[in-house]
């Protein structure tokens, strides 16, 4: 008998810095819901922000966050969310180097985990604007540590380089 797994809360970050960018991340929301273990519950808008970290001259990246309820475990999560990646020729051959879509699980519900497989919540999450930006626009109460996700977002080091994406969809949240 198999019991039913509750709905649990993640927060997904989502960033595209080659090609298409604007189609890939609407194209990747709609993959990383396409099955019925993952409900959409909300949507950031998109921002462009300044590469951080990684080699030196790469474009400009679009963010956004997407809040998902599902019944997946953490693990099956990251298999899914890694399999879309693929789908969008994401290769790893650089650190934080260039990327067609780069999609990060940021919260697991309440989860801690030192896992190196899956670090929950994300290791560096609470210092890049780049996902608390997005993050903070589509849930100003949000928390990340006990911390506002707004305040956090503002004191991060490359929260000057974030601006709204132009004419991307969800600019107005």
């Amino acid at each position: 008998m198999n019991a039913v797994r509750p709905l649990t809360r993640a927060i997904l970050a989502l960033g595209s810095n080659l090609g298409e960018r604007e189609g890939t991340l609407m194209e990747a929301v709609a993959e990383l819901v396409d099955r019925p273990e993952v409900r959409l519950q909300n949507v950031s808008p998109v921002v462009t922000t300044k590469p951080v970290g990684g080699p030196p001259g790469q474009p400009d990246f679009l963010n956004m966050v997407i809040a998902v309820d599902t019944v997946l475990e953490p693990l099956e999560l990251l298999e899914h969310c890694q399999a879309v990646e693929l789908a969008h020729h994401r290769t790893r051959e650089v650190r934080w180097g260039a990327r067609t879509l780069d999609v990060d699980i940021i919260t697991y519900g309440d989860l801690a985990s030192a896992d190196p497989v899956l670090t929950l919540p994300h290791p560096r999450a609470a210092e890049r604007a780049f996902v608390l930006f997005p993050w903070s626009l589509m849930d100003p109460a949000a928390t990340l540590d006990g911390k506002s996700v707004a305040e956090l977002a503002a004191a991060a080091p490359d929260m000057a380089g974030i601006s709204h994406a132009p004419g991307t969809a969800g600019q107005d949240a």
